[in-house]
């Protein structure tokens, strides 16, 4: 467990969008605890470490001296390591995901014509509105994409945990792009409580209601509030796909950070121990 002034630091200081901890805890439900240099999450006999040290997020040996703390946990069965290396200790079995989160400088680059274009066509149909909490038309939103779209089981339930996230980080900011009528035509969702550093962290838009240029306005909607509040860059996320990749590189934005995912069950000394003892018994 991390004092309340130790996990504001944490957040002040966060990089990646898994170090802001009112999100993690939020979406995720989890507990956080330092680990070295290194924030993690036990919850139930697995932990999952953020591995990149808040002094340096690069920092592999830091990070390997995370992962060597985690190992130590009692009846720890899984143990998950994001951050910008396969951690040493990590068997030749361990599960490896690898992306990059990409970067976006602020203040931004200037637009290239077609996404000027886009923006000024999306401007003209729509405008934009911030605020603190979803609404109903928001959370519908959110359910039309949990109903007809293929999502892996952590991101359902990060998104039906979304509006007790934003409720619950005050660093949050919901803009909104509305038709005249007041339709919600789009929004996404920004976190603004690290000192440095701001994050794009979800996007929607209706299909029906959304201009094109409608998820690259609510996009620059977030950029003009953390310029407003002094951040020095945007954390736009993972790449995740070409299409998503397409959207992040027309902005300008670059791989700043890879992410290395790495899960895998230790063997702990216990359970060693066990095993050795079997093998002797056996005639």
């Amino acid at each position: 467990m991390i004092g309340p002034d130790r996990l504001a630091r944490v957040t002040a200081a966060a990089v990646v969008p898994e170090q802001v901890v009112d999100y993690v805890r939020a979406v995720a439900g989890a507990t956080p605890r330092m680990f070295d240099s290194c924030v993690g999450y036990p919850s139930g006999a697995g932990v999952v470490l953020i591995g990149y040290p808040l002094h340096d997020p690069l920092d592999r040996r830091a990070m390997a001296a995370a992962v060597k703390q985690v190992l130590q946990t009692p009846r720890l069965e899984r143990i998950t390591v994001i951050g910008p290396a396969r951690p040493p200790q990590a068997p030749e079995t361990a599960e490896t995901a690898e992306d990059s989160y990409y970067l976006l400088p602020l203040p931004p680059p200037a637009p290239g014509p077609k996404l000027k274009n886009l923006l000024r066509r999306a401007g003209r149909d729509v405008r934009l509105v911030s605020g603190r909490r979803l609404g109903n038309d928001h959370t519908a939103l959110v359910q039309r994409y949990l109903d007809h779209r293929p999502l892996a089981a952590g991101t359902r339930q990060i998104f039906r945990r979304l509006a007790g996230y934003a409720e619950a980080s005050a660093g949050s900011v919901i803009v909104s792009a509305r038709r005249p009528d007041g339709r919600l035509a789009a929004f996404a969702v920004g976190e603004f409580a690290s000192l440095s550093t701001a994050f794009f962290m979800f996007c929607f838009r209706d299909a029906d209601l959304a201009p094109p240029g409608s998820a690259d306005l609510t996009l620059s909607g977030l950029l003009q509030e953390a310029q407003r509040r002094g951040q020095a860059r945007m954390n736009l996320g993972l790449g995740v796909s070409d299409g998503i990749r397409f959207f992040k590189r027309k902005w300008g934005a670059e791989p700043f950070l890879p992410y290395v995912e790495t899960s895998w069950q230790p063997v702990t000394p216990g359970l060693l121990s066990r095993l050795r003892g079997m093998l002797r018994r056996k005639p």
